[in-house]
């Protein structure tokens, strides 16, 4: 697990450890090594109190810097937990979100949400951006990379462009790897916005309420027929987009 920090495209600056005692060093230690890899809970405060022999002042003020310094997120009544490095993300890329995770090292694991398959309603009508009724397989899904909710997903499938969706089981194949590795697209639409967490929301990707989140709209199409619409919403503070454009002609 080395290297998620230290491969970061900016360097994390030692923290200054010298006001705290010595055994505290341990924390930067584990993190930047890869011995407490991303999404790792640290130990709790009153573990912590009896592991150093110190006070909780003395824990907190500790794990106050940590925080301030990026490397752990404080979620409360969760605990602590070991920070995930920023995610880049291409603009002009479909993302497999199990692949990134994948090839990051991490565990990945999906969880189906909510399924529904229905004649799409004037909401998903307007959201697919048809002007007739379709057949279409509604989801909510969440991604995790080491257990810990990394994105949540909301998707529309228009059947009646790609039939092959109908006998998919998506209570074990995430439905945006089905859709990379099985129906070729031709057009991509984004849009990127950005909202505070309700407590719904906060607690799908377990994250206080009033959290910035990054949502990234896409519309996706095959031949000038769309085939899915989905929304993911991710941690703003764990996600970054990143792209390259070139002027031309």
């Amino acid at each position: 697990m080395a290297g998620f920090y230290a491969a970061r495209s900016r360097t994390i600056p030692p923290l200054p450890w010298s006001s705290f005692p010595p055994p505290f060093s341990d924390f930067e230690t584990n993190i930047m090594s890869g011995a407490w890899p991303p999404g790792y809970k640290v130990p709790s405060e009153h573990e912590l109190m009896n592991t150093y022999a110190c006070s909780r002042m003395t824990v907190n003020n500790a794990l106050a810097r940590l925080a301030e310094s990026g490397l752990i997120e404080r979620r409360r009544r969760l605990g602590s937990f070991v920070a995930f490095p920023g995610t880049h993300s291409t603009l002009l890329k479909l993302p497999d979100i199990q692949g990134e995770i994948n090839s990051r090292g991490q565990a990945y694991r999906y969880e189906l949400l909510s399924l529904s398959r229905r004649s799409a309603t004037p909401e998903d009508m307007a959201r697919l951006g048809v002007n007739r009724k379709v057949s279409i397989i509604a989801l909510v899904c969440r991604h995790f990379a080491n257990n810990v909710p990394l994105a949540l997903e909301d998707r529309l499938i228009n059947v009646s462009a790609v039939p092959q969706a109908s006998i998919v089981d998506f209570t074990v194949t995430p439905p945006s790897t089905w859709l990379l590795t099985h129906i070729p697209w031709t057009e991509s639409e984004h849009r990127i916005r950005c909202l505070n967490a309700d407590e719904k929301l906060a607690a799908a990707l377990q994250l206080q309420t009033g959290a910035a989140c990054l949502v990234v709209e896409r519309r996706t199409k095959r031949s000038g027929e769309i085939v899915t619409h989905v929304e993911q919403t991710v941690d703003g503070s764990a996600y970054e987009l990143k792209g390259t454009f070139t002027i031309t002609g």
